[in-house]
């Protein structure tokens, strides 16, 4: 089974321009969350499998669109409103299609507010909605002053729990970027790095043991930038090595590149990468030496030589089966055809 842990939602235009209304009026009035009838639905879902039978995907997890979840906007029930349909509609899809699809949800996340509505939220796309993850976006101010606190922070803390609790994992994932210096692409590397030292130098995994943290982006510049990071924690007198610090967590797929996914896969470990492409997304372009499409992930992998099938097993399915429990059991078991014996 090839499970893509790492994709978003495709949807009408109908959704986009309910956006832009509440925006335009910042929620009051809002006018009503548009009625998305299941044809439209369905259309917008089968060109997505189209893309996903083409590269050979089976199961995807599929999340809200980052770069649209607005988390610095005011006011906040403009973003809680916006988060929870884009859930809402995740989790009508995943009821039509649950042999493809699994939810992962968007919180609402409001700048540097406390987390009570993200926590809330969370709670009810698992045990209402069949959810089987969550996304964090470590920066909700945007790129705007002030900064928030690292994921390291205590200000976290509260949705950790809420976590551990519900057995679900976290795809870190920044979301739009205000900043002109940076496009939001940039963005999301950047906030990857931050996030994972802020980790990696805190005492989350103490207080949380059982805590499951996925990076999107293959770990943003951390493990290309290994050799520094080696030296930093050595300096700081850390205790064991850095490298064993970054098996803490796990890193998804999205690389597009067959050197990057080499050394990722070498640097962390086949048991901590997770497959994902984000198709369709950023890396749905062809390639004009090649023809291929950049994001067809899986071919890139199994063009890597020193790859063996184990690895290759805990890449595409086993890793995901570990990391997101939920997703193999309860309602889903029985669209299950991967499972070993």
């Amino acid at each position: 089974m090839i499970v893509d842990s790492h994709a978003h939602l495709v949807a009408p235009e109908a959704l986009y321009a309910w956006q832009g209304h509440l925006i335009s009026n910042r929620a009051n009035p809002d006018g009503g969350a548009p009625k998305i009838s299941d044809e439209a639905l369905e259309k917008a879902m089968q060109g997505h499998f189209q893309l996903l039978d083409s590269v050979g995907t089976d199961v995807q997890f599929i999340s809200p669109r980052p770069y649209a979840m607005m988390h610095s906007l005011k006011p906040a029930k403009m973003v809680q409103k916006w988060n929870i349909f884009m859930n809402d509609l995740i989790a009508r899809q995943v009821a039509m299609h649950p042999e493809r699809y699994r939810g992962v949800c968007g919180l609402p996340q409001t700048g540097v507010d406390p987390l009570d509505a993200s926590v809330a939220e969370l709670e009810r796309c698992v045990k209402e909605l069949g959810f089987v993850g969550c996304l964090i976006n470590p920066d909700p101010m945007e790129g705007e002053a002030p900064p928030p606190p690292g994921l390291g922070d205590k200000y976290w803390y509260p949705l950790y729990a809420k976590m551990v609790e519900l057995d679900v994992p976290a795809l870190i994932h920044s979301a739009s970027c205000c900043s002109p210096r940076e496009s939001y692409t940039l963005h999301f590397i950047n906030e990857e790095s931050i996030a994972i030292i802020s980790l990696l130098e805190s005492t989350v995994f103490e207080d949380f043991p059982t805590l499951k943290i996925v990076i999107s982006h293959g770990g943003g510049a951390i493990p290309y930038q290994i050799g520094r990071f080696r030296s930093w924690h050595i300096r700081r007198g850390r205790p064991g090595t850095f490298d064993e610090q970054l098996r803490k967590l796990y890193y998804d797929t999205c690389l597009y590149s067959k050197e990057s996914l080499d050394f990722l896969c070498h640097t962390v470990g086949s048991d901590r990468v997770l497959f994902g492409t984000e198709k369709p997304g950023t890396g749905s372009a062809k390639d004009p030496a090649t023809g291929f499409w950049l994001d067809d992930v899986k071919r890139i992998i199994d063009g890597i030589e020193s790859l063996t099938a184990e690895d290759r097993y805990r890449i595409y399915e086993g890793n995901a089966r570990n990391v997101y429990p939920r997703a193999f059991s309860g309602m889903f078991a029985q669209f299950d055809k991967g499972a070993r014996a």
